[in-house]
């Protein structure tokens, strides 16, 4: 199958909020003007621009943050700045228009709503085919699902009438109801594309039928619970909750169970990897459970539009996961035995999946190891999402010692654990005062062991386990430590086939029903988690089939709290626990309360920290660049902005 590769700058022509952009084979254009739509080659460009522009959101740090600060997933790290304290609500900043980072979300989807609008407006005159046209509904679908979810209602107009492409530059704006989005935009679209899409995608990475029963079925659930409301959570532009079809909540639950089942029974090319750690394995990316991705490449910094060498933190770059790594490049041990002299460090960063480039901005709370990941036996989901044995690479640097001093003075050689985060509280008590062979990052010993030791009580904004998934990797590093400092040559993943059985369990426990139970549906997914082919962090074979204990252990009765947990287990640190506690307005309970240790090095004593999460926090603010571009009255500003800010 051919590949699909896109140029990733991209034209956007005053307030149009157009953008295009060009495949492998063709002439790149710096603009476009509305005429070229009326062409073969400039619907073809338009549709790629969409496939281009998703790696101005996902990939993006702070998209991943405005995403996951602020629940049980992420709070700030040492080196966080306010674009993560203001999204923490802990006291320590304030959530405001200019620092939510939605802009990242509000600033890009709509010139890609607008090029959508001029595809469907012009191709069906010119004779593009219709499976191609789909992709568009789809994009339009999804880039207003985004929306709706994060800012409530969103104008359906952008200037020259409701889902019409608009080429006159406006600085008016009038926003439609969650309800009108949802009905006038979404579903159509998502419907329109389950028609006309193809089973199998055209290219490696395109939309199918599949693809958009995905995000049909969230669309219905997310309505769904929209309808229902059961905690009274405020909505915005303010509308009765009734729905202009006359279904009622329970409706949409069945649909999007439905919908969801249609997808798991007709996956097309799509399929369950057969181990979790093989989902985000950084050598089997665009596997068959990824159905939609951010696309990156590692052969061409001209088509992945970010360099490979030094990126400083910009779209269209993957940079999410430095948000989520420590500072472990400090790690430091002994070249002598008799501790004496400059040490060494002895691990060093590295364009490795486990490592990459620190900018320590977010870090986990402790729940996260001992609640969410509880079981770190049975489950392979804890080893396949964190990198928390941190392994000597020192040789990779030029160093040529062939053995290194660590813990209790004891040899290390390349390959040996350095630091390791414990999977439990040790029946000893860790040292994290010794001074004969004291850690400059302020890690523990135990008696007998040569790596530095954190327990799970010991995790604080200065270190934690580093997010492995979705980590740094390439294939260019030869034997040395490669370029860690890079733009991420990886897809960043957007949606997985496994997430159908997830909606299509919540829209159970919601009421619906059909041939599989909720419990029937999340087994499938706790059976996989079971199944392991390698331990990442022991770095040896294992092979182990933990099914059917992991079955056994599931709960009789499923519930909303217990689908949500086992969505942070299988999805932790993708961007999507912010949207799942909003949908399912759990945020307040799950994410209410957490604990973690300080910022200073040495920091081993667990804070508990309450955070304040008023209704009006359930939509982020319209974001301030957008507010200063309209041309409004002073009372039809405030009337846009969402309540509260």
């Amino acid at each position: 199958m051919k590949k699909l590769r896109i140029l990733a700058n991209v034209a956007i022509v005053a307030l149009t909020m157009s953008s295009c952009s060009d495949l492998l084979e063709e002439t790149p254009r710096t603009s476009f003007t509305p005429e070229y739509y009326n062409t073969a080659d400039g619907i073809n460009s338009g549709i790629v621009s969409l496939y281009a522009d998703m790696r101005y959101i996902y990939g993006n740090g702070y998209w991943l943050n405005a995403c996951e600060t602020g629940t049980d997933e992420y709070t700030y790290g040492h080196g966080a700045d306010a674009n993560y304290k203001d999204l923490d609500l802990t006291g320590v900043g304030q959530v405001t228009p200019s620092s939510s980072r939605s802009d990242v979300l509000w600033n890009n989807v709509f010139r890609n709503i607008n090029t959508t609008n001029g595809i469907l407006e012009k191709g069906p005159g010119i004779g593009v085919a219709s499976s191609l046209l789909a992709e568009a509904s789809f994009f339009r679908g999804f880039d207003y699902f985004n929306l709706v979810q994060t800012f409530g209602g969103v104008p359906l107009d952008l200037g020259s009438g409701e889902l019409v492409y608009n080429i006159t530059p406006s600085r008016l704006s009038k926003r439609n109801t969650v309800s009108e989005v949802y009905t006038k935009a979404i579903f159509p679209d998502l419907l329109k594309a389950i028609s006309d899409l193809p089973t199998s995608p055209r290219l490696t990475g395109t939309v199918t039928k599949t693809t958009a029963r995905l995000f049909l079925a969230k669309a219905y659930l997310s309505y769904g619970w929209w309808l229902q409301n059961p905690n009274n959570i405020p909505t915005y532009p303010e509308v009765a909750r009734v729905d202009p079809n006359g279904h009622d909540a329970q409706w949409y639950f069945q649909q999007a169970y439905n919908v969801a089942l249609e997808g798991i029974n007709n996956p097309g090319s799509y399929s369950l990897q057969s181990t979790y750690y093989d989902v985000n394995l950084g050598s089997k990316d665009r596997n068959s459970e990824m159905m939609l991705y951010a696309d990156h490449t590692e052969s061409s910094e001209y088509y992945d539009g970010s360099s490979h060498s030094y990126n400083t933190g910009s779209s269209p770059g993957n940079f999410a996961a430095w948000m989520v790594t420590w500072d472990y490049t400090f790690l430091e041990s002994s070249q002598n035995a008799q501790w004496t002299g400059t040490s060494a460090r002895s691990v060093q960063r590295e364009a490795a999946q486990a490592y990459g480039r620190p900018w320590k901005c977010m870090a986990p709370p402790i729940e996260v190891f001992k609640n969410t990941f509880a079981d770190k036996t049975l489950d392979s989901r804890y080893d396949g999402t964190f990198a928390y044995v941190l392994r000597g690479n020192w040789n990779k640097a030029g160093l040529t010692n062939q053995t290194l001093y660590n813990a209790n003075g004891l040899p290390v050689k390349q390959g040996d654990a350095i630091l390791t985060f414990l999977d439990e509280e040790p029946a000893t008590a860790i040292d994290y005062s010794n001074t004969t062979y004291k850690s400059n990052v302020g890690a523990g010993v135990l008696p007998g062991r040569a790596d530095y030791v954190v327990s799970p009580n010991g995790i604080s904004r200065y270190m934690w386990p580093n997010l492995w998934k979705i980590g740094t990797y390439r294939t260019d590093n030869g034997t040395g430590l490669g370029q860690p400092n890079g733009g991420i040559t990886r897809p960043f993943p957007i949606a997985k086939f496994s997430e159908l059985y997830f909606v299509a369990a919540e829209a159970a426990v919601k009421g619906a029903s059909g041939a599989m139970s909720a419990r029937d549906l999340i087994n499938v997914i706790r059976a996989r988690a079971g199944k392991w082919r390698w331990s990442n962090n022991g770095n040896v074979v294992k092979t182990e089939d933990n099914s059917a204990a992991m079955i056994a252990a599931t709960p009789s009765t499923i519930t909303i709290d217990y689908i949500l947990q086992e969505r942070s287990r299988e999805y932790f640190g993708e961007g999507l626990r912010w949207h799942d506690l909003v949908r399912t307005q759990k945020w307040g309970d799950v994410a209410k309360t957490y604990s973690i240790s300080g910022t200073a090095v040495g920091a081993h004593t667990p804070q508990t920290y309450t955070r304040t999460i008023p209704n009006y926090l359930y939509l982020r603010p319209i974001p301030q660049s957008q507010m200063e571009r309209l041309d409004l009255s002073g009372a039809e500003l405030a009337a846009y902005q969402n309540p509260g800010y």
